[in-house]
C-alpha cells in the first residue's frame, strides 16, 4: 500500500512539475526571457515500519484484577531527489538542436495529426519548382503570404491523412556496383552473397552488385512500393542535399489528393524553436484563419484551428482549465473549454512529447545539482 501511493505520488509531482516547466517556459520567451529547465535525475525513497504490543495494569478497576493491551505502530518515509539543472552540452543537443525526421515519422505513426504536428514541428516549407527549392513559406504569422501557403499545404496533407491516403516511409533506394570479375576470389564471392545481389555479365566479364538501403523518409499521398528505380533516383536527387532535420513530400496526381500535385521539404524545429513560436501566439504573432485551397478534399470535422495551442491570460486564477501558472501578477493557461478543447489538450500532449523525445542520459554526478532529503 505504501509503496502504490509513493510511486503515484511522485509520478503526479514529477509530471506536474514538467507541465508547469514547459507552460512557464512558453510565457518566459513571450517575455523575451531566457529559458531553462531542470530534470529529475534520481528519486530514492526509504520506508521505515514499526509496531509494537504490550499489556499493563489497568490503572482504574479492581486492583491487580484487570490488564490492558498497548497496540503501537508507525511508519516513516525518507525520500532522496535529485534535481539536475539541464544547461552546457545537453541544453544544446536537447533544446537548440532541430528533431530529426524520424522524429516526426514516429508520432505520425501513432496517428497524431500531420496538420498539428508540421504548425508546431515546421519552421518553413520549400516547395520544389522547376527542379530548384526556389519558393520558400515560413511559418510564422508574421510573414502573411508565406504563413499562409504553408497552412494551406499542411491543411492538404491533413485532408489526405483523414483518408487513410497518407505515406511516411523511408525511400528504399539500390546502390549499384560494377567491378572485375577478376577481382573477386571464390572466398570474396562467398561473402558478396551475403550482403549483395550478385549477377555475372559475361559480355565484359564483370560482377553487378546492387544492395537495397534505406533512403530519406518521404511523405506520399501514394504507396512509394510502386515507384521505378529510376521514379526513386529522381526523388533521392532531389531531397540529397537536406539534412535529416529535413523531411520531404511527394504529392502526385494519379492519388487520392493529386488535384493538387506538388513537391518540397519541411524543415524542422528545435524545442527552443517551438517554445518561442507558441510564446509569439500569446500576442506578438497571432496565429488567424486560413481557409483550404480549393484543390484540396474536404477535411473531416472541419478542424482548422486559428493557433496552434490557444492559451487563457487573466488577472484571476482560471477555472475549468487542466493547468495554470502565475507569472508577474497573471494566470496563463492552455483553454481546454470551448470547441477546440480537444485540439488544445493534444496540442499540450504533443508538446509534453516532443520534451520527452529530447531526453539524453540525465548525468548523476558531476554535475551541479539540487538534493531534496525529507
Amino acid at each position: 500500500m505504501a509503496l502504490n501511493r509513493a510511486v503515484l505520488a511522485y509520478d503526479d509531482a514529477v509530471t506536474d512539475a514538467v507541465s508547469q516547466q514547459l507552460l512557464i517556459n512558453i510565457v518566459r520567451a513571450h517575455h523575451r526571457q531566457p529559458i531553462h529547465f531542470t530534470g529529475v535525475s534520481n528519486i530514492a525513497a526509504t520506508f521505515n515500519f514499526q509496531a509494537s504490543a504490550g499489556a499493563t495494569p489497568s490503572p482504574g478497576g479492581l486492583a491487580g484484577a484487570v490488564i490492558s493491551p498497548i497496540f503501537g505502530g508507525g511508519m516513516a518515509e525518507s525520500p532522496t531527489i535529485s534535481i539536475v539543472p539541464i544547461e552546457g552540452e545537453e541544453f544544446t543537443k536537447r533544446l537548440l538542436t532541430p528533431f530529426p525526421q524520424n522524429k516526426l515519422t514516429l508520432l505520425l505513426r501513432q496517428r497524431f495529426d500531420v496538420d498539428l504536428l508540421l504548425r508546431m514541428m515546421a519552421q518553413e516549407v520549400r516547395m520544389l519548382q522547376t527542379n530548384r527549392y526556389n519558393g520558400v513559406y515560413r511559418n510564422s504569422p508574421g510573414d502573411e503570404a508565406g504563413y499562409e501557403m504553408f497552412r494551406r499545404v499542411v491543411l492538404h496533407l491533413s485532408a489526405i491523412q483523414d483518408h487513410n491516403q497518407l505515406y511516411a516511409e523511408p525511400l528504399a533506394l539500390i546502390n549499384t556496383w560494377v567491378i572485375p570479375a577478376s577481382a573477386i576470389t571464390a572466398d570474396g564471392f562467398q561473402s558478396l552473397q551475403k550482403e549483395f545481389s550478385v549477377r555475372y555479365n559475361p559480355q565484359d566479364n564483370t560482377y553487378t552488385l546492387r544492395k537495397h538501403i534505406a533512403g530519406p523518409i518521404l511523405i506520399t499521398n501514394y504507396d512509394p512500393n510502386i515507384l521505378s528505380d529510376e521514379e526513386r533516383e529522381t526523388l533521392r536527387q532531389q531531397v540529397v542535399d537536406g539534412d535529416s532535420s529535413d523531411i520531404a513530400f511527394d504529392i502526385r496526381a494519379g492519388h487520392y489528393g493529386g488535384d493538387w500535385a506538388m513537391s518540397g521539404v519541411f524543415r524542422l524545429r528545435s524545442f527552443h524553436s517551438i517554445l518561442g513560436f507558441l510564446g509569439k501566439s500569446l500576442g506578438e504573432e497571432l496565429g488567424y484563419h486560413v481557409e483550404k485551397d480549393p484543390r484540396t478534399p474536404a477535411i473531416l470535422n472541419n478542424e482548422n484551428p486559428d493557433l496552434t495551442m490557444e492559451f487563457t491570460v487573466s488577472d484571476w486564477r482560471p477555472r475549468d482549465v487542466d493547468l495554470s501558472i502565475r507569472w508577474d501578477g497573471r494566470y496563463y493557461a492552455v483553454n481546454t473549454t470551448g470547441p477546440y478543447a480537444r485540439w488544445n489538450r493534444d496540442a499540450f500532449q504533443l508538446l509534453f512529447l516532443l520534451f520527452q523525445m529530447t531526453v539524453t542520459d540525465i548525468p548523476r554526478v558531476g554535475v551541479p545539482s539540487i538534493t531534496i532529503a525529507k
